[in-house]
């Protein structure tokens, strides 16, 4: 069956299942009047009343949504499901920003996760929504939280914590670009209760296409070059998620939990390009190339952790003691080979600098953390919360590169990087009638130890001392609305992969290179926010203002190969040279709008939107500003027979960057869903952007000296089939810790490098 012929199908499906219920309606209202005829009088014999349970819920210094409960989870991606999740952003990309910021550190069940921190786009869009209950998104972290994390923080709450007892859920899913599976299950003995899940995805990308060009503006010489590029690429890869709890009651006011996490996957590329440079002042050919590229990718991510708690007779007073282990290894390896080379007189020595290459990277990276909290209430209407923390975490990072099958020993580069942090913390709540607050400060001491095995580099070591105040207070309007206004701190430390100091000069036109003096940056934020939760009408308004003087920023320039320390045999030739520098001042305002209409019991409307402004510079000759809107909307219609029908909208202008604009992007889906076995069997029937196959971004970069626009094509276009199976009917869960150790304070660098308060 053809693509043509199963949309034709869809349609049909939606136009009938749209005009059933009109249908029995209009049958309904004849039987009514033709009963008002025939009887004088009528005797209320009751009301039927249909609750309608609320997917969002606002609390003093979070919001959470139901991702459970929301029909299109059974088709979606977590990634896809974001995109409804109040104060969240995700452009066409998959690119991730929480109240305005890409800065955001990403939690599971309530614990850190760095590897997705590190890598949330690859994560996300490969993990599928039905492994999730919830999703909090905790805007104004108080002082217990690590003080890294601009934007925010997204707790991934999965099924562990939902069922209880006896129970299992089988799924499967397949569509034009993925196939995948999963299971989990609970069981409870006495007081020892386990839950464990497993999943696994495979996806294949179809072919995808890319290009660029640069423009040399300003100081035009016999060095300048316009580049012309274009290249294709196809890939695979895979997947899997897996976790195990367990909980064990020593007796009522002692509890045992302990977990274990595992997260990897792997993905391999080919593609080829051809580059061509003109000279700007004569616009003749000056040289071309031809490459091709194959690449493979691994990455993991393993952790394990145990708590103790003991409660007391006083009612939420709770002391707890944790320990976490993590270990998230890295692979990389890639092959670059350079074909069809022709050059001018005075290029050739240019075009001698394009050997074939073999890279061969890994990082690894090792954590051990130790955490004792304590929480206390007194006087009826105030809380006490105080700790200490000690994370000892060490990174390696190998980089080896060999030319022509000879060890470049020059161009390798072998670093230790040791982060140690200590942290202590103190905080007050308040509880009082409609009125809550929270007042906090957390003091952070953190030691870099980096030490050069291999390669250019001088060790060195720093020593930072931050003191993160926060502070928020909360008024209840009403039973359903509440009003609250906050202000944080927070600091971002770079992390691994912005300060890997590996010259990247594979492609020899566009050099990357890390910057091992980065320093951590700091943002302050003000914010105000308004929600109503009723049955009928969800809205939930947030206003937020944040500045930072020291953001890291990725700075591309164009300059002399001779200007780039370490660059074997420069020639004198333009060449856009790429690192990171803390040289951003940035500040910005945004305003988040979610509203939920529950216009009928079967009937939902909904809408995610933002606004915002931008404006930056580099405290020289880079600056920009720029508004941006993001929005997503939707309906979902329940029908008789558990039958369900949704549609779906996106669109987001272009994002505005310190050296230009990323690309605007919109889409649309729509889904079918059908229940059996009182919802134990549930299939799923989705497509999206079902209208043109391939999707086109672009993206502008520019400097006083150049100006660079590059683009991307790719197949956009989805059709998915998925169904999930239940077995067993029990109802208790694995019980975990209150609090449990929680590390967020390294930015990672997977997710793009620009960060700040309000992007």
């Amino acid at each position: 069956m053809n693509k043509k012929t199963i949309l034709t199908a869809l349609l049909a499906l939606v136009a009938i299942l749209a005009v059933l219920p009109l249908g029995a309606r209009a049958q309904t209202r004849a039987d009514s009047l033709r009963a008002d005829n025939i009887y004088k009088s009528m005797e209320l014999q009751g009301v039927e009343i249909v609750k309608q349970k609320s997917l969002v819920k606002s609390d003093i210094d979070k919001i959470t949504y139901d991702i459970e409960n929301d029909p299109d989870s059974k088709s979606n991606t977590v990634i896809e499901m974001l995109r409804k999740v109040p104060m969240v952003t995700v452009d066409g990309e998959d690119n991730i920003r929480v109240n305005g910021s890409s800065s955001f550190k990403i939690y599971v069940n309530n614990k850190p996760n760095q590897m997705m921190s590190n890598n949330p786009m690859e994560v996300l869009k490969s993990m599928p929504a039905t492994s999730i209950k919830k999703i909090e998104v905790i805007t104004n972290p108080g002082p217990k939280y690590d003080a890294e994390g601009v934007g925010g923080i997204l707790n991934i709450i999965t099924h562990g914590q939902r069922i209880e007892g006896y129970t299992a859920t089988f799924s499967g899913n397949v569509s034009n670009r993925s196939a995948g599976g999963s299971t989990y299950a609970t069981v409870k003995s006495g007081k020892l209760m386990m839950s464990g899940r497993y999943s696994y995805n495979y996806y294949n990308s179809p072919r995808s296409y890319s290009g660029s060009s640069r423009k040399t503006i300003g100081n035009i010489t016999d060095s300048s070059s316009d580049l012309e590029s274009e290249s294709t690429s196809k890939g695979h890869g895979y997947s899997q998620f897996g976790s195990f709890e367990a909980s064990y009651e020593i007796d009522t006011l002692r509890l045992l939990t302990a977990s274990f996490d595992l997260y990897g996957g792997g993905s391999k590329n080919d593609g080829d390009g051809t580059t061509i440079a003109t000279s700007p002042l004569t616009q003749t050919q000056l040289y071309r190339y031809t490459t091709t590229n194959h690449s493979k990718n691994n990455y993991g991510y393993i952790n394990g952790g145990i708590d103790y708690q003991r409660s007391f007779s006083v009612p939420e007073r709770l002391l707890t003691l944790s320990y976490k282990i993590e270990d998230e290894p890295n692979q990389r390896e890639s092959n670059t080979n350079y074909i069809d080379m022709h050059a001018i007189d005075g290029w050739e020595d240019f075009l001698q600098r394009l050997k074939n290459q073999y890279n061969d990277g890994s990082e690894h990276m090792t954590e051990h953390t130790f955490q004792i909290d304590y929480t206390t209430p007194f006087a009826k209407i105030h809380t006490l919360e105080t700790g200490l923390k000690y994370i000892l975490r060490n990174n390696s990072s190998e980089n080896d590169r060999y030319e022509e099958d000879v060890f470049d020993q020059d161009h390798s580069s072998h670093y230790k990087h040791r982060n140690d942090i200590f942290a202590a913390y103190l905080g007050y709540g308040l509880k009082f009638e409609k009125l809550s607050g929270r007042l906090g400060l957390r003091y952070e001491h953190t030691l870099q130890d980096v030490e050069y095995k291999l390669g250019r580099g001088d060790d060195f070591k720093k020593h930072f001392n931050d003191y993160v105040p926060s502070a928020s207070i909360g008024y209840k309007l009403t039973q359903t609305s509440n009003l609250r206004l906050g202000y944080d701190m927070r600091i971002y430390r770079p992390g691994i992969w912005y300060l890997n100091p590996y010259l990247d000069d594979s492609t020899p036109t566009n050099i990357y290179q890390g910057n091992s003096h980065l320093e951590s940056e700091k943002c302050h934020s003000i914010n105000l926010s308004y929600s109503n939760f009723t049955p009928k009408l969800n809205i939930n308004l947030a206003l937020r203002y944040g500045f930072t003087n020291n953001s890291i920023e990725n700075v591309v320039r164009m300059v002399p190969d001779t200007q780039i320390s370490g660059l074997k045999n420069p020639t004198g030739k333009d060449v856009l040279y790429t690192t990171y520098e803390n040289i951003g001042h940035r500040q910005g305002v945004n305003l988040n709008t979610y509203i939920n209409w529950n216009a009928t019991k079967n009937t939902r409307v909904y809408f995610n939107g933002q606004i915002s402004y931008t404006d930056m510079d580099d405290g020289g000759t880079l600056s920009n500003h720029g508004w941006s809107l993001f929005a997503y909307g939707g309906a979902q219609q329940t029908l008789p027979k558990d039958l369900r029908i949704s549609f779906n909208f996106f669109a987001i202008t272009p994002n505005v960057n310190l050296q230009g604009r990323g690309s605007s992007y919109s889409d649309y889906s729509m889904s079918i869903q059908k229940s059996w076995l009182k919802k134990r069997l549930t299939l799923t029937l989705s497509a999206s952007n079902f209208l043109k196959k391939y999707k086109q971004n672009n993206y502008t970069t520019e400097d006083i000296s150049f100006y660079a626009n590059s683009w991307s094509k790719y197949v956009n276009h989805r059709f998915s089939l998925s169904i999930s199976y239940r077995i067993g009917e029990l109802s208790a869960s694995v019980r975990k810790a209150e609090r449990s150790i929680s590390n967020d304070d390294v930015k990672g660098g997977g997710n793009g490098g620009s960060s700040g308060s309000s992007e």
